[in-house]
This record gives structure tokens, C-alpha cells and sequence, in this order.
């Protein structure tokens, strides 16, 4: 079986004499009595270098009330899933997007692209036939059309 026993700090065994006028903790030379000079507040002893960034904030997390940091948790675990919904949903709506434009998109733009190309084709016809007129006037096709006599 284990016994505890406390051990008081010798700070507080020992009692500030009263001075002047019977008042407690006011002395001649003007210093307050304090505990701030206990030995367990000694910086030398605290290796703050091997503490990592993490530990020091998981140490803080018992000065927050659990009420508190049940509702910080339930308001980051909202926002995490309500984040990820919606990623996932504009992630969906992306891959529909881009599919239907290959499926729609590449056929429209292989026929547009093929009526541009024959209506191109009927101009260089027009302008061979335009131009051969001019070379040979009086061709066969004005005697077509003259009557004879």
C-alpha cells in the first residue's frame, strides 16, 4: 500500500514577522513577501528545446473548459466534413462537365470544322470557274445559250 505525505514548501512554514505599525508582509526595506523564489520555478531545470510545438499545445489543452472544447471540436468536424462535401460534389460536377464536352463538344467540332472545309472547297470551284471564263471567252457554254439561226 502506498502512503502519501505533503511536504510544505519552506517558503510557507515560515511566517513574515510583523513590522512596523503590526502590519504583516510590509518590511523596512520595502520587499513583498512572495513564494516566486521556490526552487520548483528555477528556469534552469525546464529544457524547453526538447518540447516539441505539439506537446506545448496539447499541454494547454486542460485550461480550456471540456464544454469548450467540445464545441471547437464539433465546429471543426462541421467544417472538415461540410469542406470535403464539397470538394468531393464540385469534383463530381468537374468529371460530368468535362465528359459531356468531349462527347457533345469533339463530334460538333469535327462537322463544323468538315462544313467549313466544303464550303471552302465551293468558293475555290466558283472562283477556277469564274476564272476560266475569263480566259476563254465565248466558250461552249455561251454557244449553249445562243440560238442558231
Amino acid at each position: 500500500m502506498v502512503k502519501l505525505t505533503e511536504v510544505e514548501d519552506e517558503h510557507f512554514t515560515d511566517k513574515p514577522t510583523a513590522t512596523k505599525h503590526d502590519a504583516l508582509l510590509v518590511s523596512d526595506d520595502e520587499d513583498d513577501y512572495s513564494d516566486t523564489d521556490s526552487e520548483i520555478s528555477d528556469d534552469e531545470d525546464v529544457e524547453l528545446e526538447a518540447e516539441s510545438l505539439y506537446e506545448r499545445v496539447a499541454a494547454l489543452k486542460d485550461m480550456i473548459p471540456p464544454s469548450a472544447r467540445l464545441t471547437v471540436s464539433n465546429t471543426v468536424s462541421s467544417i472538415t466534413d461540410l469542406t470535403k462535401a464539397s470538394f468531393s460534389f464540385s469534383g463530381n460536377a468537374l468529371w460530368i462537365i468535362s465528359t459531356s464536352a468531349f462527347l457533345l463538344g469533339v463530334p460538333f467540332a469535327l462537322a463544323y470544322a468538315e462544313e467549313e472545309q466544303y464550303i471552302q472547297m465551293e468558293r475555290e470551284q466558283g472562283m477556277i470557274k469564274g476564272a476560266n471564263e475569263m480566259l476563254t471567252p465565248g466558250s461552249e457554254t455561251e454557244k449553249v445559250a445562243q440560238p442558231t439561226l
